[in-house]
């Protein structure tokens, strides 16, 4: 059966084009001078992403591979202005983030409900030759096409908005301890590769405090080479300001693994992204009910000292407190929390420079392919050019 959690899609987006300025002489009995009254171009439609709590998964966006903003209309007689297209919203879970496809470079980042990033900008609508009348010229026989459209293939990314993440090898017992800590119900079974998606967990504290713990796949060594399910969900726990790694003691030779397995845990993640190996961290020795307290005292002198390291069971409930002691005290000292990639509300995506917009020249009575273009620099043989200066395609509407 096809799992529903997806965390990845690739999306063709594509603004919306501004409407053309009319351009229109009035012709009326009685008015033989009727003068321009060709009305502006509607401006096309954006594209823009919104952050939705409801959704936490991509899946609802998993066939739909384009998305598209509509035209702005054209400008009509009478001074009517065409209408403005329509934005087209992309809602996404909290914690998505944004990459070209093309380049690979990050874009923008959604981070919270209700939040909405402007993806693609629409293009302005062309200004009717009603807009350039003066004193000197009261027929103009020009008027400005819309803007382009833009377009821009990206790449969506969920990351699991956690403050712990769980680190460990299959069968480490990560599962059991959320579902211990929190109302969550992850598959749980005596076999590797239980997990196969990542799953959250709210843990309750003292006081009515809480924090959010996210358990991912197991990975085992030789991960960032593809073994396993490889590295595809430690995407998960980037945002997460404490990492909890998990290592089973119930072994005949539990000091050396122990130790051994940290590391090749933690070597795994910096083959990752070594800003992982930065994060604070607290190691877990979980099945600790099979172990006597001679050996527990033993194992704590031979364990790292450069992080918190608490013996848990959570099967029979040892240690969780102390467990749910030390994650709040390392959450509460940790400098780099929820390291999350901060993006304007208005943050605009421009691919192509608009300093080139052109104003199109009609002919009274010209068809369609007679229409004839002017760029900024031919502007200036045409009368009374700085009428134009109003018009830069760079300032603010």
């Amino acid at each position: 059966m096809e799992s529903n959690f997806v965390d990845y899609v690739k999306i063709v987006c594509r603004s919306g084009k501004g409407g053309r300025g009319s351009m229109h002489l009035r012709h009326v009995k009685y008015q033989p001078n009727g003068g321009p009254d060709g009305g502006d171009g509607g401006h096309g439609g954006d594209i823009i992403l919104r952050g939705n709590h409801n959704y936490w998964t991509l899946l609802h966006l998993k066939y739909q591979k384009h998305v598209f903003a509509e035209h702005g209309g054209n400008g009509g007689r009478d001074k009517c202005h065409g209408t403005d297209g329509k934005n087209a919203y992309i809602d996404v879970p909290c914690g998505t983030v944004v990459y070209n496809a093309e380049t690979g470079k990050y874009v923008c980042d959604v981070t919270y409900d209700g939040q909405e990033v402007v993806l693609l900008k629409g293009g302005r609508g062309g200004l009717g030759n009603f807009q350039f009348r003066t004193a000197t010229r009261q027929a103009p026989r020009f008027a400005q096409p819309g803007e382009p459209m833009q377009e821009m293939t990206v790449i969506l990314e969920l990351k699991l908005l956690a403050d712990v993440g769980l680190v460990g090898f299959p069968n480490a017992g990560k599962s059991t301890l959320l579902s211990a800590l929190s109302s969550a119900r992850p598959k749980i079974a005596n076999y590797p590769f239980t997990t196969l998606e990542p799953s959250l967990g709210i843990v309750s504290y003292r006081d009515g405090k809480s924090f959010v713990m996210a358990d991912i796949p197991g990975i085992i060594e030789g991960a960032s080479g593809g073994r396993g399910l490889g590295l595809r969900f430690l995407r998960h726990i980037e945002r997460n300001s404490l990492l909890l790694f998990m290592v089973p003691g119930d072994t005949d030779e539990a000091v050396h693994d122990i130790k051994h397995d940290y590391e090749v845990l933690l070597n795994e993640l910096r083959e990752f992204n070594p800003e992982l190996a930065d994060k604070h961290r607290v190691l877990a020795v979980t099945k600790s009910d099979l172990l006597d307290e001679e050996l527990i005292e033993m194992l704590r002198e031979t364990l790292p000292t450069d992080l918190p390291v608490v013996f848990i069971s959570a099967v029979s409930g040892y240690g969780l407190d102390e467990l749910k002691d030390t994650l709040w005290r390392e959450l509460n000292s940790a400098s780099n929390k929820l390291q999350n990639i901060t993006s304007e509300d208005t943050l605009v995506h421009r691919d192509k420079d608009m300093s080139s917009f052109q104003t199109e020249l009609h002919d009274e009575g010209a068809d369609e392919e007679d229409i004839e273009y002017l760029d900024e620099d031919e502007l200036e043989d045409v009368d009374d050019s700085d009428a134009y200066e109003v018009y830069d395609p760079e300032e603010e509407r």
